[in-house]
């Protein structure tokens, strides 16, 4: 692949440097889109043997990087495997996503146990092991978990929709909510540090339905909750990288960053970047944003919105991703021509981009 990074440059620009042409890898760039995968989908007989079964997790997360030479691996999981290890019951119903024993009460939460993660998700932990061990030294791999509010909407309300359970219950029955959050940042703590210690270079919390809440239960249960995270696997990995993605944040963006000190903040597909940029409160490395339609339409308009993006981006810390997940019916070729794009772009003249100068001059005026 023209131009391929040869120096873990996704690990550079999470310490805050700035690396032409961006590093870039692509959420969901394993899944349904890939005929491998599907074929490795089938073989499995269903998708939570898939993500336990080391081989199979180990080969569908190695499959993108092979066709694409993306600068990251990402874990192959799911975000319900963490309660499914806790206890909770979980199969994913063809055609409607995942099904789980809804929580109806406090004695539900009480009979998870954290006691079981760790036999639980050892089938993970050894996925993280093979990857690191079969990756080239130069690509990086992310492990991963969900952020708690996404996790509980789910463990609430059962299966996926718009969450109105779990969104009635912070108003209705805040403690039933909070047991749930307290139980899952406890259980992802421990999670995201054994995947730390199996091989993963830094990790990213997927908080994809943070947008829904008011601002006030979006410090409670968005940033407090990702904040004790982030904090405590640094005790226990002093320097540990952390990528954020509270989807749909919009200006909460802001606290968010400052309050969680995450090292890298994605950017859904809504989010302003040139906006964004002047905000920030401090500088941090960010992650996104190109919209998976357009990477599903292709052609002209593809290359145009990526020379935008990576181009507004320059002089800042950036990873060139998506503002949410490869959509399955993106043709392929799509993904190797805007992976070939970015490894091609033309370095920007001059020096750190308008926006840093302006983010810094304001800075200094503050």
């Amino acid at each position: 692949m023209t131009g391929k990074t040869t120096d873990r440059a996704v690990l550079r620009v999470l310490d805050g440097e700035a690396v032409w042409p961006p590093p870039v890898w692509l959420m969901r760039q394993a899944g349904r889109y890939l005929p491998e995968y599907r074929k490795l989908r089938a073989s499995a007989g269903n998708f939570i043997a898939l993500c336990t079964t080391p081989g199979l997790a180990t080969e569908a997360t190695l499959q993108p990087v092979r066709r694409f030479g993306l600068d990251a691996a990402i874990l192959f999981s799911d975000i319900l495997i963490l309660p499914w290890a806790l206890g909770q019951k979980l199969r994913f119903a063809e055609g409607e996503g995942p099904v789980l024993g809804r929580i109806e009460s406090l004695a539900d939460v009480e009979a998870l146990k954290l006691d079981r993660l760790k036999p639980g998700t050892e089938p993970v932990t050894e996925t993280v092991a093979r990857v690191r061990a079969e990756l080239p030294g130069e690509t990086v791999l992310i492990g991963f978990a969900g952020a708690p509010f996404t996790v509980a909407c789910y463990m609430l309300d059962g299966r996926g929709g718009d969450f109105s359970r779990t969104r009635l219950l912070a108003y209705a029955d805040p403690a039933l909510l909070a047991s749930v959050i307290e139980i899952v940042t406890t259980a992802t703590v421990d999670y995201l540090c054994w995947q730390i210690e199996a091989g993963a270079d830094c990790v990213m919390l997927f908080d994809s339905w943070a947008g829904m809440l008011p601002p006030d239960l979006f410090r409670a249960h968005v940033i407090h909750p990702t904040a004790r995270i982030v904090e405590a696997v640094r005790y226990r990995h002093p320097g540990a990288r952390i990528i954020g993605f509270p989807r749909l944040a919009g200006l909460m963006a802001l606290p968010y960053i400052e309050e969680t000190m995450v090292s890298g903040f994605g950017m859904d597909t809504a989010t302003d970047a040139p906006g964004l940029v002047r905000l920030l409160p401090r500088k941090v490395a960010l992650q996104g944003n190109l919209d998976p339609l357009l990477l599903r339409a292709g052609g002209v308009s593809l290359d145009q919105a990526a020379a935008r993006i990576a181009g507004e981006l320059a002089g800042m810390p950036h990873i060139f991703n998506l503002g949410h997940g490869i959509l399955p019916d993106t043709p392929p070729e799509h993904v190797a021509a805007l992976v070939e794009r970015i490894r091609t772009l033309e370095r920007p003249q001059g020096g750190a981009s308008a926006l840093e100068e302006s983010r810094l001059a304001a800075s200094s005026v503050s």
